[in-house]
């Protein structure tokens, strides 16, 4: 088995391909990693996705977890401007085994997932976002969220709300309402739809200066089904210090338990 790796078009665009005894017949899934966040809340020079955890960068995990799904036929990687070569080093460490594209991302998430999304295959049925941020996303979950959304056309990884949900007033912080968490989900990523889908729901985003957290939001307003499949606790997204924290303390748990 040998690697190839091979540059085109652009600085912005990479390409890595392992060759097998045969090539896929048709690419149906597409994977879109959001990794153009900054580190600012983490207290970090460098960009979130390239700070380290256990000895490895963030977005190192996101990536081995894609490498492991079998229905990726493609990977589209945003990342900060100038960061491009330090994601064809992991992306190259990774061994993913098929096309990789990497690019500058946008000035909000919503851009980013719009840039990656304009360079997935017109051949692909299904779209998969995840956020570099979440790195203990399992190649279980991406898989459900596949399955799922080829059934429904959309799907994204939740976990049910355990916490009691207070309205707050702003100005104050006094407590306007108790929410019933009942029926209420945290949504989570990675989310999966049908290309076709995803990509009207971002054109009518951008036609309507509709700006939404994630990309289920965008698609639900087009009244497309869109459904959840469990999740994990473990599946936090880090933002702050005590996040990172929390993660580094999960991987040494379950280094532990393989020890």
């Amino acid at each position: 088995m040998r690697i190839s790796l091979a540059w085109r078009n652009s600085e912005s665009e990479f390409f890595c391909a392992r060759q097998f005894g045969a090539a896929k017949s048709k690419l149906t899934v597409s994977a879109i990693i959001v990794a153009a966040g900054g580190g600012v809340r983490l207290g970090s020079d460098a960009p979130k996705a390239f700070v380290k955890i256990a000895g490895r960068t963030m977005l190192s995990y996101s990536l081995a977890a894609v490498a492991q799904v079998s229905s990726f036929g493609e990977l589209i990687l945003t990342v900060p401007e100038g960061f491009e070569n330090a994601a064809r080093a992991e992306v190259a460490a990774a061994g993913l085994g098929i096309p990789v594209k990497i690019t500058p991302g946008g000035t909000e998430r919503q851009d980013s997932v719009r840039i990656a999304l304009g360079l997935t295959s017109s051949e692909s049925e299904l779209v998969v976002v995840h956020d570099a941020a979440r790195p203990l996303a399992t190649p279980a979950i991406f898989q459900a969220c596949i399955d799922a959304a080829a059934r429904a056309g959309g799907a994204i990884a939740a976990i049910p709300v355990a916490d009691t949900l207070k309205r707050v007033v702003d100005s104050d912080r006094a407590i306007a309402a108790t929410v019933a968490r009942a029926g209420l989900w945290q949504a989570q990523t990675p989310q999966a739809f049908r290309r076709e889908l995803l990509v009207e729901a971002h054109r009518r985003a951008v036609a309507q200066g509709i700006v939404a957290t994630d990309d289920a939001d965008l698609v639900e307003r087009a009244g497309v089904r869109v459904e959840v499949v469990e999740g994990s606790t473990a599946n936090i997204k880090i933002t702050t210090p005590s996040d990172l924290a929390i993660v580094e303390a999960i991987i040494a748990a379950w280094t532990a338990g393989k020890g």
